[in-house]
């Protein structure tokens, strides 16, 4: 008898899941346990393996999208049986029907309402709708509801974004180039891609940039590498850049928000999330409620997340629900460089660092060398006025440039 191939919960998502690679052909032989496809929710790839032994049937192609528990694929025990299989009308698999609980509080932190939907304003709609459109950018207050008395349901949603998927570019001619390779859009790059371009076409982006001078925080750094082995962690630039802005996001809740159909919604959780550069791309594992962590937590944290991405073991949960992200390209080797890094949605800001270099500044009249970082800092110019930005990357250079004067640092040494 036929083994399906089931597509399996991943985390606690439940939108459908994308087949990224076959890794054995239509009906090759394949061994049980080995790695059969490829697939991705969130960013996130994982492996399906057989559960036996003998000869696959693929029913969902590459680039195609299934729910979860349905099967994509079948293992055939015999040829015989492969043959069978292959004569029969494939398997049509239907759009995600997840069954989602609606009951309780909604997405939206400290909003609760009646289970079924959320009065807000003149727009009815249920949770799992409102979570959907936060996700997609999708202006809700468009959308004409089609449940009980204009409800808008998680189907008005979807078909919101589809419409909006199919809004693409014409693809470019050739014109006489020849074309050394392709590489195909899917997996985590597509999502990449997406998200990115999502962000610019719902977001009013500016970026403001500058220097901190990184005298103390060299120091600093110094002093805690050296305590690495009673710490437990080995403390990097990036744990001490997230330590400091979870702090200061508590002084600057408009910068830790999200813009939510017509409103401004301002997070109580303070999620930093940090970019992590992996073969494929790039991902952004959340440090959930960073401004209640010491740093060594922060830092443990970040290398058991910074692990898991490389390990591809991320779970959705482990990349959700961020609401204020870090990219520190320094740690790349980025050098002495200025860019314009681009806000992870729904969030209203992200930070980029460069990389420490020695340089040549006037101070007290003098001309001495320090090492600075550049920094750039991208804001939604919907939600966060220029002169909050300057204000809070003030803050932020304030607190790096005399680090030790802020924090009582002993609490954290032997």
């Amino acid at each position: 008898m036929p083994v399906p191939i089931s597509v399996p919960k991943v985390g606690w998502g439940t939108e459908p899941i994308e087949i990224v690679e076959w890794k054995i052909a239509e009906g090759d032989r394949v061994d049980h346990d080995s790695t059969v496809v490829v697939i991705t929710t969130k960013k996130i790839e994982s492996d399906i393996h057989a559960e036996a032994s003998g000869y696959l049937h693929i029913i969902v192609p590459e680039g195609g999208k299934a729910p979860i528990g349905s099967a994509v694929g079948f293992i055939a025990d015999t040829e015989e049986e492969l043959k069978a299989l292959q004569k029969e009308k494939p398997t049509e698999v239907a759009d995600a029907k997840a069954t989602v609980a609606e009951e309780g509080a909604s997405h939206i932190a400290g909003v609760t309402g009646p289970p079924v939907a959320q009065e807000r304003g003149r727009v009815r709609i249920s949770p799992v709708a409102r979570r959907m459109a936060e996700e997609h950018s999708v202006d809700v207050s468009a959308i004409v509801g089609t449940g009980p008395g204009g409800m808008i349901q998680r189907e008005d949603i979807q078909a919101a974004i589809d419409r909006k998927s199919q809004v693409k570019a014409a693809p470019l001619a050739p014109q006489g180039k020849k074309a050394k390779s392709t590489i195909p859009l899917r997996g985590m790059r597509a999502a990449i891609a997406e998200n990115m371009y999502r962000s610019l076409s719902t977001s009013a982006q500016l970026t403001l940039m500058g220097e901190i001078d990184m005298t103390e925080v060299v120091k600093l750094r110094e002093m805690l590498a050296k305590q690495a082995e009673t710490l437990g962690t080995s403390i990097t630039y990036t744990d001490i850049f997230v330590f400091f802005l979870a702090k200061l996001l508590r002084d600057f809740p408009t910068i830790n928000s999200s813009v939510v159909g017509k409103e401004i919604v301002l997070w109580e959780d303070i999620n930093i999330g940090v970019a992590v550069a992996l073969e494929g791309g790039l991902i952004v594992p959340v440090v959930r409620n960073a401004d209640k962590k010491s740093i060594v937590d922060i830092s443990q944290t970040i290398k058991t997340l910074a692990g898991k991405a490389r390990e591809g073991k991320l779970e959705p949960g482990d990349v959700s629900d961020g609401t204020f992200t870090v990219t520190n390209l320094g740690a790349r080797g980025g050098g002495y460089r200025f860019e314009t890094v681009i806000i992870n949605p729904p969030e209203s800001a992200i930070m980029g660092t460069g990389g420490i270099s020695d340089r040549v500044v006037a101070r007290e009249g003098q001309v001495v060398i320090r090492p600075l970082m550049t920094y750039y800092f991208t804001y939604d110019h919907r939600v966060i006025d220029g002169a909050m930005a300057a204000e809070f990357m003030g803050s932020f250079t304030r607190m790096l440039e005399n680090p030790f004067l802020l924090f009582d640092w002993r609490k954290v040494l032997p």
